[in-house]
């Protein structure tokens, strides 16, 4: 009732001081749905809560006041802790040097990578090796881009290799089949576009399991991924699905190309990277994914459309993971049943080690880029040198998961 004398004004700015405290669920919702309706038709909302959930759900831009104070500006997507907390105007020393780290650690440790590798090896500051890191490194980068949006929405996708494997024999086979039809360049365009469909259905499944089937991403996507993996076997019968010679030359620019001498990879994945940081950052659909990763019954009741916003993400999981894989099919012209093993490791590793939350919530593409190339300058570190085995780069994957996770649960319960 009071919201609705308020209104009946029309005002141009309306200010809401605890307007959901001592309300049911329902009258939440509505509450949430009239706020929505505000902000749409570009009235100016100033909300006043204590609860940060709400805050984040609702509000394009939140200030945290303390003594009167402004004590620190937040974009809802730079909510790194969704539970409400007091934080203190004045932070200490050390809290000081940690939120410095949190926020440029992945930048520090690619600094102190290119000083070790220039060290331990002469080679590794040549461009040539450099620039293979970039190449090398593009293909999982563009699958870990679409993974920062599945995990800022908390979820979590472990198919992505043997999706990677399927969608590269089923665009060989296809390409191989319309050759005699099409011609080269035909086929090859065909091949693309059937690439993107494959793993786009594929991802789409997954998300269809996930949100409507109710069923825990990890075990939907840990089942797909047996399936998928399978499926490449029997096509290939254990071997190998080879992609036609008159393909090849076609397809090679797709990995072996340069612009301006940057490769053809890099470029994509550079592209990929700003377009992925704008929509996180800049756009409606980064808001939401981030306030669904929050806490999704909130932002349900603030009018986002969670389960269609949550399929989209796995959605766009899906074709990151088939625009990878064209890029990938001309580097050995085959797949195998064993091609894209482990590359959801390193997708999550990457996404871990630039700061996006695995518990969702809060996610940043630049520092999935900074990942990627930790990764990748590690495992280049280890071929180039010989202390320690390159074999064991899956391991110092695996440890790099668990300590970044671990820390951010540290930071988390501070």
């Amino acid at each position: 009732m009071l919201i609705a004398k308020t209104l009946a004004p029309d005002p141009d700015v309306v200010i809401l001081d605890e307007p959901t405290r001592g309300v049911d669920i329902g009258a939440k919702s509505q509450i949430y749905q009239v706020i929505a309706g505000l902000a749409a038709q570009g009235k100016a909302v100033i909300v006043i809560s204590s609860e940060l959930q709400e805050l984040i759900g609702l509000a394009h831009r939140i200030l945290v006041l303390d003594r009167g104070r402004v004590a620190r500006r937040q974009l809802p997507h730079r909510t790194r802790d969704p539970r409400p907390r007091a934080w203190p105007s004045d932070t200490g020393r050390f809290d000081m040097i940690r939120n410095f780290l949190g926020r440029t650690g992945p930048l520090l440790a690619l600094v102190l990578l290119f000083l070790a590798g220039s060290l331990l090896s002469p080679t590794f500051l040549t461009s040539e090796n450099l620039l293979n890191v970039l190449t090398r490194s593009s293909v999982i980068g563009i699958i870990a881009i679409g993974a920062t949006f599945v995990i800022t929405a908390r979820g979590l996708d472990l198919s992505v290799g043997a999706m990677a494997a399927l969608v590269a024999g089923l665009s060989i086979l296809c390409m191989n089949g319309l050759l005699p039809m099409t011609g080269a360049v035909g086929a090859l365009i065909l091949g693309l576009l059937l690439a993107f469909t494959f793993s786009g259905a594929a991802g789409l499944v997954n998300g269809g399991l996930v949100v409507w089937g109710r069923i825990d991403a990890f075990i939907v996507t840990l089942g797909t991924m047996g399936i998928m993996r399978s499926l490449i076997t029997w096509m290939s019968d254990g071997g190998s699905i080879s992609l036609d010679f008159a393909l090849r030359g076609v397809g090679r620019p797709l990995y072996y190309g340069t612009v301006l001498g940057i490769p053809v990879p890099v470029l994509i994945f550079a592209a990929l990277a700003i377009l992925g940081e704008i929509a996180m950052t800049r756009l409606r659909f980064g808001r939401h994914v981030t306030a669904i990763g929050s806490n999704a019954e909130v932002a349900r009741h603030s009018a986002i459309r969670v389960d269609r916003m949550r399929m989209a993400t796995y959605a766009l999981q899906g074709l990151c993971v088939g625009l990878a894989t064209l890029i990938y099919i001309p580097r050995l012209g085959a797949v195998t049943p064993s091609t894209g093993m482990l590359w959801e490791l390193e997708a999550i590793a990457a996404v871990i080690i630039g700061g996006t939350a695995l518990s969702g919530g809060y996610g940043r593409v630049w520092g999935t880029v900074a990942g990627v190339l930790i990764l990748g300058l590690v495992a280049n570190i280890l071929n180039l040198t010989s202390f320690v085995s390159p074999h064991l780069n899956g391991a110092f994957q695996g440890a790099i998961i668990v300590i970044a996770v671990f820390l951010q649960r540290r930071s988390t319960s501070r």
